[in-house]
């Protein structure tokens, strides 16, 4: 999957914005408080959405009050629209999935969801899924997407509760193919909120360990995970091969078992016959590993957002965890990566397709393009570094007012 379009209206700071022609790999720049966190929770509101229901996503976010534009009539709809690539029938497709979420006789319901895409190359979008007020419709021979003398049957489904997603209770068929990839590649978005205290000291044994969790809390299963399968697969070694590059010292990361049956990561220094315990090494070697562990994940997530990677790690790291971030979003099967920063060593990296940054005017935010600032494109184009030319003020209004 490939986010290429996402449209937001009545969504906290955004009033009503759009970005388009998204990269693989996104780069958001802008002040505090200009809705880079916002645009970044969109994604996390979208998977509360899918888990639990609307009500709760809304709830985990102050209620609706809080989630809606300020100034806005608490009668208009918050709209979220995203188009995205997504395989279909063998053939990868543009899909275009709109929600409309409204407050009606105090209750919480899906004003609108459509799930459509063109059966052609000419015509307009087909809706394959079209509810309202938890009523609507789904087709259900996709299979005969392609048969284009084949009628497509949609059929009428109800929900059980009007703040339910369709896609939600009806991707759980697989006859429902649209619905079904959809809340797939939802469930599998990774938005990233890492906290060392949480991936540092031992951990149970036992646990979730299919991919590096939220916050990180189980980093040592994961690993402990990837050391034994690397026989196979050769992906921890990858990631020691990558640490040593990185961090100076470093020679080797081991799982170990302790006699309780708990869990530890011990790191060994070239210089020092004994390995250190992850209690002891730095935030940013500790960091580093965490991130490697996500990005080398043998069943990578199609969406990585990660929020600031730059904090605890060296400056000049930084540039190489921009590859890295690039090339996951470039070599793994649909990967996409967002990631926001303040740094300029990791805006340095960054090329001017890959970079946009955030304003607010009059309360609300507004989203700039670095490739479509005339300025911008012809100084990267001479050489210039984009960390560089945002230190010097060339991003319009991007500077706290």
């Amino acid at each position: 999957m490939q986010i290429e379009s996402i449209r937001l209206r009545n969504f906290k700071s955004f009033r009503d914005v759009t970005l388009t022609n998204l990269p693989r790999f996104c780069i958001l720049v802008g002040a505090n408080g200009t809705g880079k966190t916002t645009l970044f929770d969109l994604f996390g509101f979208l998977k509360d959405c899918l888990t639990f229901n609307v009500t709760r996503a809304l709830q985990n976010r102050g209620g609706f009050d809080e989630v809606i534009s300020r100034g806005v009539d608490k009668e208009e709809a918050i709209g979220i629209e995203i188009q995205f690539r997504m395989p279909i029938t063998d053939v990868n497709r543009l899909v275009t999935y709109l929600l409309e979420i409204k407050r009606h006789d105090r209750q919480i319901v899906v004003h609108r969801e459509i799930l459509r895409y063109k059966r052609g190359v000419h015509g307009s979008p087909y809706h394959f899924l079209d509810f309202s007020n938890g009523s609507g419709r789904a087709v259900t021979n996709e299979q005969d997407f392609n048969k284009t003398k084949e009628k497509l049957t949609p059929e009428d489904q109800t929900l059980d509760k009007a703040d339910i997603l369709a896609v939600k209770g009806l991707g759980q068929f697989e006859r429902f193919k649209a619905a079904n990839a959809l809340r797939r590649l939802i469930e599998n978005w990774h938005i990233s909120d890492f906290h060392i205290k949480a991936a540092r000291g031992s951990k149970d044994a036992s646990g979730y360990v299919d991919h590096l969790s939220v916050t990180g809390d189980n980093l040592q299963l994961v690993a402990n995970r990837m050391f034994e399968n690397n026989d196979q697969d050769g992906r921890f070694a990858l990631i020691i091969e990558r640490m040593k590059r990185r961090v100076p010292g470093i020679e080797e990361i081991e799982p170990e078992q302790t006699r309780d049956g708990r869990l530890l990561l011990k790191f060994k220094d070239g210089s020092f016959q004994d390995p250190f315990i992850d209690k002891y090494v730095s935030d940013g070697t500790l960091k580093m590993f965490a991130y490697l562990t996500l990005l080398y994940d043998p069943a990578p997530h199609p969406l990585l957002c990660v929020e600031e990677p730059e904090n605890q790690l060296y400056p000049k790291l930084l540039w190489e965890l921009a590859e890295e971030f690039r090339a996951y979003a470039h070599t793994k099967k649909e990967g996409q990566v967002f990631v926001s920063t303040h740094s300029p060593a990791f805006l340095n990296a960054a090329r001017v397709e890959e970079v946009f940054w955030l304003v607010k005017k009059n309360g609300y935010t507004q989203v700039k393009r670095a490739q479509e600032d005339p300025q911008i494109s012809a100084y990267m184009a001479q050489g210039d570094q984009m960390g560089a030319l945002w230190e010097q003020g060339l991003f319009t209004e991007a500077d706290p007012q």
